[in-house]
């Protein structure tokens, strides 16, 4: 199975995508979250070829967590997660959105014990994880040089030992790293800038 990933695309979606099985995409498909640029993100997801599109919200996308139920319908063409698992082809993936608080953008929780309890939902059995925040220490730097990922699904990594973790919203932190048998992505697509200039990342299961 072939994972394209991808992540923080806020809108800017003139960049080229390579084929695979899966296309995933670690939140922020929108600037300013609204319903018109998550239909105009949905769009534009469907008209790729992937099989399949496994998508999370992230912290731009508000309309997820405001008026979930007109947001979810909008995503009617591809698998949209939200603390859920889902398979395919006996591969089993999990999608959550929520990150450490920052500012007042949407699925913040503060850290500590609100975000262990959502991890702790994560099944042991999960192959790929999708969130859109980095655990703490891995592709998290931000330009300042702080480790800004979050402590408690770093905690949690050691029970579900996913075979890929895939996440965003560091835009400077983009890159890859296996450790500990759990290859990491930090798919952001946009650059620090807000320009669509990091390319997908591709990985073989």
């Amino acid at each position: 199975m072939r994972l394209v990933c991808i992540s923080d695309t806020h809108g800017r979606h003139d960049f080229p995508v390579p084929e695979g099985d899966v296309l995933v995409h670690g939140g922020d498909l929108t600037a300013g979250g609204s319903l018109d640029e998550i239909a105009k993100a949905h769009a534009w997801l469907a008209s790729l070829p992937h099989a399949h599109k496994v998508v999370i919200a992230g912290n731009h996308d508000h309309a997820f967590e405001r008026s979930p139920l007109d947001a979810r319908a909008l995503m009617r063409d591809v698998t949209y997660l939200e603390d859920e698992a889902y398979a395919i082809d006996g591969v089993r993936f999990y999608g959550s959105p929520w990150q450490p608080r920052f500012f007042d953008w949407a699925f913040n929780l503060d850290r500590g014990p609100a975000l262990a309890a959502v991890w702790a939902k994560i099944p042991d059995d999960t192959d790929v994880l999708i969130t859109h925040g980095p655990p703490h220490g891995i592709l998290d730097v931000i330009h300042s040089g702080e480790h800004v990922g979050c402590e408690a699904l770093r905690d949690a990594l050691p029970r579900i030992r996913p075979r890929v973790h895939v996440f965003g919203h560091i835009h400077e932190a983009y890159g890859e790293l296996a450790r500990d048998g759990t290859r990491y992505v930090n798919a952001s697509t946009c650059t620090l800038r807000y320009e669509p200039h990091q390319p997908p990342i591709v990985v073989d299961l």
